[in-house]
């Protein structure tokens, strides 16, 4: 089973490049993050032509989360499914083949001063609540999505110039740890103990380029979707070309 999270920065202005990488790829399960669009809006109708089934919660320009699946989709919680709701569409849930997926859109945090960070702070200590509400460790479960968190210095290009910066804080890494501390694993790292390894590139002074960037964009399993995992990978490729997102997907392969 191949499972690929990806921040696709609008459906918009991304749909066709969307459907050209799902038909290159062939991925499984997709989590989307920043679709921007209403659930109107969403081309479910173009993604059911492909072979997938779909599901979104979002809320018109901005954030908006989706998953689309080859292998069932089954069980769908939209939103948080204990405490407040956020009224922003960050996360969605639904079984897949089996696995219990979540797609989250973490908030951005903005700055350490901001009322924002201490909202990803709440957001993802809701998070890790949500999950465990709905599944135990031994469970096969699939986080997958834009953290907005680097989880160590070897995801930063330059961790000197994030020093009392978002995405890498302290609180914030360690909000992802208790989360891990539940029973998740960073697939990608099963995989990849290499630096500079990054799934965000600012779209400005040719980041990409350059290699300036960040890995935010993890997928989070269970040990035993951990002992399934064989392969996984960035797929640099998607963030080239016309009109990229500024996040590239980031793909893991189970047996």
């Amino acid at each position: 089973m191949r499972i690929a999270t990806w921040n696709v920065n609008s459906l918009k202005v991304r749909l066709p490049r969307i459907e050209e990488w799902l038909g290159d790829m062939q991925p499984d399960v997709l989590c989307m993050q920043e679709t921007k669009v209403s659930d109107d809006a969403f081309p479910a109708l173009t993604f059911m032509s492909m072979g997938y089934e779909s599901v979104h919660h979002g809320q018109g320009q901005w954030n908006g989360v989706a998953i689309l699946s080859k292998v069932g989709l089954d069980d769908v919680v939209s939103n948080f499914a204990v405490g407040e709701p956020d009224t922003d569409a960050r996360i969605i849930t639904a079984t897949c083949g089996g696995l219990r997926v979540s797609s989250v859109y973490v908030p951005n945090g903005r700055s350490l001063e901001d009322a924002h960070y201490q909202y990803k702070l709440r957001w993802m200590a809701q998070l890790r609540s949500h999950v465990a509400a709905l599944s135990s460790p031994t469970d096969a479960v699939v986080v997958a999505g834009d953290f907005n968190i680097c989880p160590a210095d070897i995801d930063v290009y330059d961790p000197a110039k994030f020093v009392g910066a978002t995405h890498t804080s302290e609180p914030e890494r360690a909000a992802l740890a208790e989360l891990l501390d539940w029973g998740m694993i960073d697939l990608f790292r099963t995989q990849h103990d290499d630096a500079k390894l990054y799934s965000w590139w600012d779209y400005r002074a040719g980041d990409f380029h350059q290699g300036r960037g960040l890995r935010i964009d993890l997928v989070l399993g269970t040990k035993s979707v951990a002992d399934r995992c064989t392969w996984s990978v960035i797929d640099r490729n998607a963030r080239k070309g016309q009109l990229p997102s500024d996040h590239a997907p980031v793909i893991v392969e189970l047996d």
